[in-house]
């Protein structure tokens, strides 16, 4: 990819931040348009929601766009991911259609998963996502599959598995990521931690202090990254990829970030106190500090930041009103993808 300069800074770009070096201006911007596109996703739901036109929880990531979209920029359209019930970001950043997303959430004929899967389980197998998962935990052993199945047919595929900082305590963490290290899987571990699984803080539910360093039982690379930097992100996701493209086996990038919103629809947020949150909102917004390094380094202007907003809310209120129009499911095919009685 075509490094990206800049008159105020050296000739080769040396100083620049990893993704501003790495990447094209081009991808950088459709990196914040993406950005964009997740939070604007997610605040639509939650309006959608609150008028009464969706049911049901939903999980929001807002506060998260930068752990999405940095994995993903080094990914492949053919390399998979599995992700977890806060999964919309990942769905997004894979390059998922938004009007698909809302037809779900609209329990639509037209949703990727014709309505059935609503929130916690979409999934779109054309761009490599194997699907998100209510289990906590659950798309971790799935993911270790796929990249069996990957290095056995030697097609050069990755596969990303993102859970949260709760699953880190579940068995089937600890299991796909020995099983994946013993045979040197080409699959990247992403933990997302925001710092609470549900409401309980990571500070009385693990024994280590950070979930990364549970890979050296493993024998595996644990990375630690500003998980609101994209920049950050994207290097820690390039290098791990391409160590598992070269054979060398798995690693484990713990993304230190932070959920705006609570844990689901009925959480009260008792547990974590107003200035917390207030502080990362106001100081470690991803969007807002990925905004101002485009800035700063001369990638944006004020006019192009402008113009990416107004083509995503564009197609925020274009794809709301697909899924609107959508056909609801025939109760005739009530079974028609039921595989067993």
């Amino acid at each position: 990819m075509a490094p990206a300069t800049n008159a105020k800074f050296k000739d080769d770009g040396s100083n620049l931040p990893f993704a501003f070096r790495h990447y094209s201006p081009e991808q950088l911007k459709e990196a914040l348009r993406k950005m964009y596109l997740i939070r604007r996703f997610e605040e639509g739901a939650e309006e959608s929601y609150t008028r009464g036109l969706i049911h049901g929880t939903m999980h929001l990531s807002i506060g998260q766009e930068a752990s999405a979209v940095g994995i993903s920029m080094p990914l492949h359209d053919n390399d998979m991911i599995t992700s977890t019930h806060r999964g919309h970001g990942h769905c997004i950043a894979k390059g998922a259609e938004v009007s698909k997303m809302f037809a779900e959430f609209f329990g639509k004929e037209t949703g990727y998963c014709k309505g059935r899967g609503g929130s916690m389980h979409i999934a779109d197998v054309s761009k490599g996502n194997l699907g998100a998962n209510g289990i906590v935990g659950g798309g971790i052993p799935i993911a270790v599959g796929a990249a069996l199945s990957a290095k056995k047919q030697k097609n050069g595929k990755v596969v990303i598995s993102y859970f949260g900082d709760g699953a880190n305590n579940e068995g089937a963490f600890h299991e796909a990521l020995n099983i994946a290290a013993i045979w040197k899987l080409p699959v990247v571990f992403v933990c997302e931690n925001n710092g609470y699984g549900m409401s309980t803080s990571t500070k009385r539910s693990t024994a280590v202090p950070n979930v990364a360093d549970r890979a050296a039982g493993y024998n595996m690379p644990g990375v630690i990254v500003d998980g609101n930097n994209l920049s950050d992100v994207a290097e820690a996701s390039n290098e791990a990829v391409e160590r598992a493209r070269r054979g060398e086996g798995p690693t484990l990038i713990e993304c230190k970030t932070y959920r705006h919103r609570g844990h689901s629809k009925s959480d009260r947020n008792r547990y974590r106190t107003k200035e917390e949150i207030e502080d990362w909102i106001a100081n470690r917004d991803p969007i807002d500090l990925f905004e101002t390094q485009l800035k700063e380094f001369g990638f944006v202007t004020d006019g192009d930041i402008e113009a990416i907003r107004a083509d995503v809310e564009k197609e925020i209120a274009e794809a709301i009103e697909f899924a609107r129009n959508s056909p609801s499911p025939d109760l005739n095919n009530l079974t028609r993808d039921v595989y067993t009685d």
